[in-house]
């Protein structure tokens, strides 16, 4: 049987998620809970993290490498940020190490954006980015990254330029969950409208300034037209996405086109977006990207070898 190399971790404001890996990078074990930063700031880290490694049966000796919010201000323990322009070869040399505990654990920094006109932070995406485009990276890339903050990100010769976050899912969750617009989706089913989602995606790449009226357009057109909860439901994420693409595809786009990093439903939402706009997109799944973000930074850290 194939023996550990390390444990990689992947811990979100909400999630977390842990992969036992051998030195090929092969995963030989996976975790999934909602035990994310929030609720492990409350259990203790530590002991989140040892109920899970319990579960996988890893070895005590194996080291640990985390990446995203558990490295924040507010998380285990604060693992700053590389200011852009950013080399995603630094995020490997700046990990740090959680005191106190026996095992070797590293948490990789975020990514800040110290422009006083668009001030911007990013922890986990830039993991993402490592594994996405590698640290041999050359030429242009424009990198969409969807999410609760969806990030939008330049990247020249391996090197972060600037990025956007854009508040679209959680905006979508209290759109739909606290406004008068949770009428109009209330009762909807897991069916999908494709039509309706593009439909609102042009809208609202096309008129961005008009988002909060085409949102509302939503109930208006339940209550006039019979339009479904369903179509209500794809009209507020298509309007919500469209104004993002509308920013995201305010400059110029590369050749190659957009670099997808996602997973998911989301993967899905944001390919049908792009199509609706005739926007060439290369998708790279987002749990593939972060687990080979967090095995190139393995090998740097605790190896000298390219295969951790």
């Amino acid at each position: 049987m194939t023996e550990p190399a390390y444990v990689a971790v992947d811990w979100g404001t909400s999630s977390f998620r842990l992969w036992l890996v051998d030195r090929s990078g092969q995963v030989l074990a996976e975790r999934r809970s909602g035990e994310g930063m929030l609720a492990a700031a409350k259990a203790g880290f530590a002991g989140v993290l040892q109920s899970h490694l319990a579960a996988t049966d890893a070895p005590a000796h194996l080291p640990v490498l985390v990446c995203g919010m558990a490295g924040a201000k507010t998380g285990w323990v604060e693992a700053g940020y590389v200011d852009t322009p950013a080399p995603l070869a630094a995020i490997l040399k700046q990990a740090a190490r959680v005191p106190g505990e026996a095992r070797d654990i590293r948490i990789l920094p975020g990514i800040a954006q110290r422009d006083a006109g668009a001030p911007d932070v990013m922890r986990g995406e830039e993991t993402q980015l490592l594994g996405a485009l590698g640290l041999e990276a050359t030429g242009a890339a424009l990198v969409c990254m969807p999410g609760t903050h969806s990030k939008w990100v330049r990247v020249t010769d391996g090197t972060v330029a600037n990025f956007s976050t854009f508040m679209t899912g959680e905006l979508f969750s209290v759109v739909s969950r606290e406004t008068i617009l949770s009428l109009a989706v209330a009762g909807a089913d897991d069916a999908e409208d494709v039509a309706s989602f593009k439909t609102a995606v042009k809208a609202a790449y096309e008129a961005p300034a008009f988002a909060a009226n085409l949102l509302f357009g939503a109930r208006a057109r339940q209550l006039l037209f019979g339009s479904t909860p369903a179509a209500a439901r794809e009209t507020l994420s298509g309007t919500l996405i469209g104004a993002e693409l509308a920013a995201g595809l305010s400059g110029s786009v590369p050749k190659a086109g957009i670099t997808l990093i996602a997973s998911g439903r989301l993967a899905t939402l944001y390919q049908d977006a792009f199509d609706a706009l005739s926007v060439t997109v290369q998708p790279i799944d987002a749990d593939e990207a972060v687990r080979r973000g967090l095995s190139m930074a393995a090998a740097a850290i605790w190896t000298k070898q390219k295969d951790f």
